[in-house]
């Protein structure tokens, strides 16, 4: 029952899938999901002990439950491709699937880089995700930002994993923008209409949010481009469910 599957969804992540995949080389197994990508992300991966599994993008959740599926082993840990996990982690999850103490799943907090600057604030210090779980108790669920289900308890990692979301502004904006496709389309699909609360209110209230609650003001320019570009994936949000409104009508 210690034995680990460590899972990693990629779509164009030439720039980290090697690192990440050296990151979690103590786990027994190591799966590769990959989205179709058209760098050379499987290229890379081909060069270390994984198994690459190809499958179209419909959401976050089916990609990810897809891959627990093919997992050989009952312990799973999931990594984002831009995550590393520090030596520290690495102990913690190890001693965790011997020792799990009832817990089902393991929360890991992070340590958000931004343009390769560390970014205390802006709403990421309360940062924690469930990265470690067994796969007989917990799936994912929600399309853009998916969440772990499960009725086991949940403990916590006393360290973190590091970060490195966007490598540069336009990254951070395409990330937006796709996460903005993909809860457009489900909004779209329950129905939802646009109007002038949408387009103007939640933007600035977002961003007000991230600046100021949320401390992002402390982290100077940078949280200010956090901010801002959190607004923007808002107003983005809305302007593609109101296309895709504008399509049947």
């Amino acid at each position: 029952m210690t034995k680990i599957t460590a899972i990693i969804p990629t779509l164009n992540e030439e720039i980290h899938i090697e690192e990440a995949i050296k990151s979690v080389s103590f786990a027994d197994e190591i799966i590769i999901i990959d989205s179709f990508s058209t760098d050379n992300t499987v290229t890379l991966s081909e060069k270390y002990n994984v198994k690459i599994i190809k499958r179209k993008f419909d959401d976050f959740s089916s990609q990810k439950n897809f891959a627990i599926e093919q997992a050989k082993h009952p312990w799973i840990y999931i990594l984002d491709a831009d995550e590393r996990v520090t030596l520290a982690v690495e102990k913690e999850i190890l001693e965790a699937v011997k020792n799990p103490n009832e817990c089902v799943g393991f929360y890991v907090r992070r340590t958000f880089y931004f343009c390769d600057k560390r970014v205390d604030y802006s709403g990421f210090q309360r940062d924690k995700v469930i990265r470690l779980f067994l796969k007989d108790h917990c799936r994912y669920s929600g399309h853009v930002h998916e969440k772990i289900t499960t009725t086991g308890k949940l403990g916590f990692f006393k360290n973190k994993i590091d970060h490195f979301s966007y490598r540069n502004y336009d990254h951070y904006i395409s990330k937006m923008n796709h996460y903005a496709a993909i809860r457009a389309k489900e909004l779209h699909k329950r129905g939802d209409k646009v109007n002038i609360y949408h387009v103007m209110i939640k933007p600035s209230a977002r961003f007000f949010i991230h600046y100021f609650i949320r401390l992002g003001f402390l982290d100077g320019f940078a949280g200010f481009l956090v901010a801002k570009t959190q607004a923007y994936g808002v107003l983005t949000r809305y302007i593609k469910l109101w296309l895709l409104n504008r399509k049947i009508n």
